[in-house]
């Protein structure tokens, strides 16, 4: 049966539970071993694995993802801990030009098994340099995966599948959402590419990731309250897409609303609402919204930063948009 987990217990589940069952799985980062990580995810683990497999790093993302990297190329499979995935871009040309792209320079001779994981996005107050959404930055290059899970269940499955993965994966985790809790499955790898239907609706689809489902599913129940019935697909997984459940769902609606953390310009939403227009045209019944952050670095003063990010009445506003119950 099913168990009541926070985010991030399911998280650190996962990763013991790939520990256990697999020798090759180390851990690498900065203060992940005595101080047990600082988001609490790796807490303990020092003491249980030794010193081999959980590798306290000094501050050089560069350098340890770079080790990492060549770990991976050797066989074994690292876990990377960024402290937050803005640090990462410190890493960025060992991401980029290795991780991503060695399996392809070696005609596949060569496997990179990696995930690099970390807190992405807003909503816990850190401020410009440390608030960045880097799934539309890392979903840009072929050879990485980018998955994004909304609920601790989905967080434990898809980092299963994440450490058995032969490439590198970035696994991105909402920090507004490590206190949140849910039903969590025992060991159910959950399979990258597969979109989750969060709640069934016949007028309207919401397609959001992360830590905007729960944003989604509260709108949805308000939308419920004057008769709109909305569907929340939940990507998770983001490269790849699942492009047939969106397309599947706009079929059933004929009008959607994208949302995304991230600044508008290039972003997730934008590719969400070219994969409609290109495979379901024809079943729209008004133009595809969407509803993103504001266009400044994030705010450290909360009130500002609320205001910076998605709120409810914005994807409110925006469905009855589409079904032409508001102003354009």
């Amino acid at each position: 049966m099913p168990e009541i987990k926070t985010y991030r217990e399911a998280l650190r589940e996962a990763i013991v539970h790939e520990l256990d069952r697999d020798e090759s799985v180390v851990l690498i980062g900065e203060d992940i071993g005595v101080y047990g990580g600082t988001h609490l995810i790796t807490v303990d683990l020092l003491e249980q694995y030794g010193a081999k497999r959980v590798i306290d790093t000094p501050i050089c993302e560069g350098g340890f993802t770079g080790a990492a990297i060549g770990m991976a190329m050797m066989g074994m499979r690292p876990i990377v801990e960024m402290m937050t995935m803005n640090f990462s871009f410190l890493a960025v040309d060992q991401i980029i030009q290795n991780a991503a792209k060695v399996r392809y320079f070696s005609g596949g001779q060569v496997k990179v098994p990696l995930v690099i994981r970390g807190p992405n996005g807003g909503g816990v107050q850190l401020s410009a340099q440390h608030t960045h959404s880097l799934e539309s930055f890392y979903g840009h290059f072929p050879g990485l995966k980018v998955v994004a899970p909304a609920s601790p269940n989905d967080a434990k499955g898809m980092m299963l599948t994440a450490v058995r993965d032969d490439n590198c994966v970035i696994f991105l985790e909402a920090g507004a959402l490590y206190g949140t809790k849910g039903e969590v499955d025992e060991d159910n790898p959950i399979p990258f590419g597969k979109a989750r239907i969060a709640r069934e609706g016949g007028d309207v689809t919401l397609i959001s990731y992360g830590r905007q489902v729960p944003l989604c599913l509260r709108a949805a129940d308000t939308l419920a309250a004057d008769g709109i019935d909305a569907e929340v697909i939940d990507l998770r997984s983001l490269r790849p897409m699942d492009e047939d459940a969106i397309v599947k769902s706009v079929e059933k609606t004929h009008r959607a609303v994208a949302v995304q953390e991230q600044w508008r310009w290039f972003g997730v939403a934008s590719e969400v609402a070219a994969i409609i227009q290109d495979r379901a045209f024809d079943c729209l019944d008004a133009p595809v919204e969407r509803v993103s952050g504001a266009e400044v670095p994030a705010p450290y003063a909360r009130n500002l930063e609320l205001a910076a990010f998605p709120n409810e009445q914005q994807v409110v506003e925006a469905a009855r948009r589409v079904l032409y119950q508001g102003e354009k």
